[in-house]
């Protein structure tokens, strides 16, 4: 039997694909200087770790994404989509894919980017101290002697678009502004301002805007009104001025009338600005290192000074190599091959990995547009793909085992199955929470919580592992409040507990770790309806005893006594005892509780450990 089929929403969900990239066929085999038939083209797309996802042509999309009217006067030229992985930001492009192919298959050599220094002082760019709780970080660079065609002018406003919906994520870690250098003037200056106090003609626009005007305006247009509320609540909107006061733009949200660039531009000047000055330095990096081609002087990038409020200065771009060290028995272990280091640096120096061999190690410089190497496993993994995955040779394992499945894993599937022929409904969440949600809105400190905190969080909803499932279902039956009632949801998962004495000790790339915290294996169910419904969760309990042979009373049974507990309401909440070991806790939840998490209506729950019935 199933559970009810209702479809829960979760918060946050998205699903996650890969970067699609549409080259035209004749540019990108112009670029690659040789014909391809298709089948020849996807199976080169293999050999290199991509996918040929489909072959079409401009008019065939707008065909079938608006009609045929709209497609009328469209180009017929054929359309290659290619998947590329996620991480991979240098093969966003036709640029970066085409000198990918072309290293991979020995045509060319892999070049070497510089940063260089101008003949007269370099650009600066001044970061004011109001830009701190806005977006803080702002790198920039020069593309110098610039040639444009129609063709690169596209592809370089395309592969912005591009990283702003990857690595950028959507504007809300970076976003990537270009300017026309020749028509603004240094010394430029990044603040923030009071959104009346910004005025400016926006790009495509006729006439000049507030902030605050642009905001209005922007909200029914389909493709800006996706990044105005990175800003819309701040106190402040972030600018960046030339030295004449020209507005170049006002990021996340638009450029600038006056500097845009067009396939005429010369000198393009380049500013990242976000919240993360990481990603905003390898957005830099990958845009320069594309386009630096069709420089007058190839692959070389003009510096800017960046000059911090404390008065600290930095150049950009950093275009940084750094080396990494292996063994050729690393890499032949991990891929299941026997290949001299020779052959090893000599498939790398393929990925755009200049490799060579230093007495019994090799030595593998990584450039700067391969961000996505981060340990030794990415050089494992372009190995194995320039090898040929297909050319790994089948093995016999050396070790014979009977599987079985883990004693918890089991238990956990046999419990979800009977509780969904129970009529409750499934749901997943996040492992990781805000301390409000495992604290302060369940009326508990969170000192009290065991809580495992996250060093660094990138956001407040993910600061700790969660140490109980009831946040989740809570936050689940919030955004279901539209459903039909009752609610009747479970989850089965685990939660993370500090555990100074017994921490796991991990083992990865040949080294250990004390994490210092346990996982235990919780069930949770909640009922949200008009009334409390405490008997509905008792009985599911009574169940859930049942199904695992305990029968009730005192001693070797189960049995549940009064408590208190500041999460559910005083006098309806009990502590259940087996076998005189106490697993959980049942009740109704306390108002407060209800209302923390924009509930209307009473709602009962039970979570229980379910480890010690093993």
């Amino acid at each position: 039997m199933k559970g009810p089929s209702r479809r829960l929403e979760r918060r946050g969900s998205e699903p996650l694909k890969m970067p699609t990239v549409s080259v035209r066929r004749d540019l990108l085999f112009q670029a690659l200087g040789r014909q391809y038939t298709d089948d020849e083209f996807d199976e080169l797309c293999f050999e290199f770790g991509l996918e040929l996802d489909e072959i079409t042509s401009e008019k065939e999309l707008i065909s079938r994404e608006q009609g045929d009217v709209k497609s009328e006067g469209a180009s017929e030229n054929v359309l290659y989509k290619i998947d590329v992985p996620a991480n991979r930001y240098d093969l966003l492009c036709l640029e970066g894919l085409s000198r990918g192919l072309q290293i991979f298959k020995e045509r060319a050599v892999a070049p070497r980017y510089r940063r260089v220094r101008p003949s007269g002082d370099p650009h600066r760019l001044i970061i004011t101290e109001e830009t701190a709780a806005v977006r803080p970080h702002v790198v920039a660079a020069v593309l110098r002697n610039i040639t444009f065609t129609q063709e690169r002018y596209d592809s370089f406003i395309e592969l912005q678009e591009k990283l702003h919906q990857n690595v950028c994520r959507k504007r809300t870690l970076v976003a990537i502004g270009t300017h026309d250098l020749d028509t603004i003037s240094g010394v430029f200056t990044y603040t923030a301002k009071p959104p009346n106090d910004i005025l400016f003609k926006p790009l495509n626009q006729t006439k000049e805007y507030t902030a605050i005007e642009l905001m209005n305006l922007y909200k029914n247009d389909s493709h800006l009104r996706h990044y105005l509320h990175i800003i819309e609540d701040k106190p402040l909107f972030p600018v960046i001025y030339d030295s004449n006061g020209i507005v170049l733009s006002m990021p996340p949200i638009i450029n600038g009338d006056h500097s845009k660039i067009t396939f005429n531009t010369k000198n393009v000047f380049i500013e990242c600005t976000g919240t993360d000055l990481t990603k905003a330095k390898t957005v830099l990096d990958i845009i320069v290192t594309m386009f630096s081609e069709y420089c007058e002087e190839p692959f070389t990038v003009e510096e800017v000074e960046v000059v911090y409020p404390d008065g600290k200065t930095l150049v950009y771009p950093e275009l940084a190599y750094r080396t990494e060290t292996l063994t050729a028995d690393f890499i032949n272990k991990a891929v299941g091959i026997d290949e001299t280091a020779e052959n090893i640096a000599q498939m790398l120096t393929r990925m755009c990995l200049q490799s060579k061999v230093v007495g019994d190690h090799i030595q593998v410089e990584i450039p700067p547009t391969r961000s996505d190497v981060i340990h030794a496993c990415d050089i494992m993994e372009d190995a194995a793909i320039a090898y040929g995955f297909n050319n790994i040779p089948h093995t016999t394992p050396h070790t014979y085992t009977v599987a079985n499945q883990f004693p918890l894993n089991k238990l956990t599937e046999l419990l979800r199955h009977d509780l969904a022929a129970s009529g409750f409904t499934e749901v997943l969440t996040f492992a990781l929470c805000s301390e409000e949600d495992v604290a302060d809105k369940l009326r508990k400190n969170i000192t009290d919580t065991e809580a495992v905190h996250i060093a660094n969080p990138k956001t407040a909803e993910f600061q700790v592992a969660r140490t109980t499932l009831l946040p989740g279902l809570l936050k689940t039956v919030g955004a279901n409040r539209k459903m039909p009632l009752p609610l009747k949801l479970f989850e089965i998962s685990d939660v993370v507990l500090k555990d100074e004495s017994k921490g796991m000790v991990m083992y990865t790339l040949c080294l250990y770790y004390y994490v210092g915290a346990r996982n235990k294996r919780h069930l949770c169910a909640v009922f949200y309806n008009k009334s409390p419904g405490f008997e509905v969760i008792h009985g599911l309990l009574d169940r859930i005893m049942q199904l695992l042979e305990v029968k009730p009373g005192q001693g070797k049974g189960y049995h549940i006594q009064a408590a208190d507990d500041a999460t559910y309401f005083p006098g309806r909440c009990a502590e259940i005892f087996v076998r005189e070991r106490s697993i959980g806790r049942l009740g109704v939840l306390h108002p407060n509780v209800i209302s923390h998490f924009e509930l209307t209506m009473p709602c009962s729950a039970l979570e229980i450990d379910i480890e010690p019935f093993l």
